[in-house]
């Protein structure tokens, strides 16, 4: 949505804000045909997934997950790793990765900032599994969106 927001702000005639909504439509009914085909998952892994991704700037523990859906730690953590094929701590790691690419897109915030943010112990420890996960450091991966932006690609 943001990046048809940004498009939008571009368009100067009437036909191109009906060309671009019909676009938003198009992508909007994509996404949605996707959805209704993605694997339901159980109560308790819906539970885990919403707490995860409204505490993502907080400490994640396994007994957190467990006070919420009332589960046996043991059999929580092996019902999530069957849905999901990956584990809790996998999860969690990939959703604040994906939570940091976007903040690196998308704001103001450094490295840094967004490592204290996401709850990361250090920003080197962000940085490390930023890097094993994207491939280029925090800082390489803001620089080469600002750059593709700037080039208009």
């Amino acid at each position: 949505s943001d990046l048809f927001i940004q498009e939008m702000d571009t368009c100067q005639s009437t036909d191109a804000v009906r060309t671009l909504e019909l676009e938003m439509v198009k992508v909007f009914i994509t996404q949605l045909a996707k959805s209704k085909k993605e694997t339901v998952y159980s109560r308790p892994v819906v539970q885990c997934i919403d707490y995860i991704y409204y505490h993502l700037n907080e400490t994640i523990s396994l007994q957190e997950l467990v006070k919420e859906t009332g589960l046996h730690p043991g059999y929580l953590s092996s019902l999530f790793h069957r849905e999901m094929g990956i584990t809790l701590t996998e999860y969690i790691r990939k959703q604040r990765i994906e939570t940091a690419k976007n903040m690196l897109l998308y704001s103001d915030f450094s490295p840094s900032e967004i490592a204290s943010i996401l709850a990361f112990p250090s920003q080197s420890y962000f940085t490390e599994v930023f890097r094993k996960t994207t491939g280029v450091t925090p800082r390489k991966y803001q620089e080469s969106f600002l750059r593709t932006t700037a080039l208009g690609k």
